[in-house]
């Protein structure tokens, strides 16, 4: 009897599991997989980008708040979802930056870190985790220390000797890094804009990659999963605080969006099994092996 197949999704904060693979999590869901979304901060420092809530009784309330927007996003997607307790970095901004608030996830240390999500891998037992690349998929400096906490913790979830305290030992078999942006995505998309006659809103992004590397050609793994955009969408919608739903994410009509670029991509970045690269599946190589360990 094979093993029910189970995915752990490692994020930030609490709106990234919406924004970063969501359309890949629900499909999953719907194929009877586990999906286990692990959100390692509270948010709390998040700005609030929508602006009819940007009120001083939501500020106020911002952290009870994000969790309540993350019960909705999460009831939504079909997914399980455990917080790791860390504090919220905040994105700090100016020249020369100022010092990250004392306490904050960016500043733990990683071995400590990690710890909390070995226990959580040995519970789950994931056999693929995903999490950000080593940039944090953009420079957040809690995405950063996600990326950090997560492959120190795929790393020793397999290893008795490490954090022997933590459970019995499970050595997930993948690790993969969301590629939430290409080049190639964004010009299919821009380019499908000006063909339906409409005003794209990738202009000035593209403009600004000229200077920029392209992360395209790292993707080993797309997902298609363009079905499920809505339900993404929908999700997203559920963190209302941090996103306008009049806003940027919006203005590409659905059905352009799942014709331009219907899959969610990624990069393989560690496996314990053998899968011919490109993939179309982040079970690729692990459904023939996941039998009961």
């Amino acid at each position: 009897m094979a093993e029910q197949l189970r995915l752990m999704a490692v994020h930030a904060h609490p709106d990234d599991e919406s924004s970063k693979g969501a359309a890949t999590t629900a499909k999953y869901v719907a194929q009877g997989v586990d999906v286990l979304v692990v959100t390692c901060t509270g948010g709390e420092r998040g700005s609030v980008l929508n602006p009819k809530l940007d009120r001083p009784d939501v500020w106020a309330n911002i952290g009870e708040i994000r969790r309540a927007e993350m019960d909705a996003a999460r009831a939504i997607l079909g997914v399980d979802q455990a917080w790791l307790g860390f504090v919220d970095s905040g994105l700090p901004e100016g020249d020369p930056l100022p010092p990250l608030p004392g306490g904050c996830f960016a500043l733990q240390d990683v071995e400590v870190a990690a710890g909390p999500l070995v226990r959580l891998m040995r519970e789950f037992r994931p056999h693929v985790v995903t999490t950000y690349d080593e940039e944090g998929g953009y420079p957040h400096p809690d995405h950063i220390m996600c990326h950090k906490v997560s492959v120190a913790a795929f790393e020793a979830a397999g290893d008795p000797e490490r954090y022997p305290e933590l459970g019995a030992p499970w050595q997930p078999l993948k690790l993969y890094y969301d590629i939430g942006f290409s080049k190639g995505k964004i010009m299919a998309l821009h380019e499908g804009m000006l063909a339906a006659g409409l005003e794209s809103p990738y202009e000035e992004w593209l403009k600004r990659w000229e200077d920029r590397p392209d992360k395209g050609p790292r993707i080993t793994t797309r997902v298609e999963c363009a079905e499920y955009f809505p339900v993404r969408d929908d999700a997203l919608r559920a963190h209302a605080t941090q996103v306008d739903p009049d806003g940027f994410w919006f203005h590409v009509p659905m059905e352009l969006q799942q014709r331009a670029w219907p899959t969610e991509d990624y990069e393989l970045a560690r496996s314990m099994v053998d899968s011919p690269l490109p993939e179309s599946d982040l079970f690729a190589g692990v459904r023939e092996t996941a039998h009961a360990r």
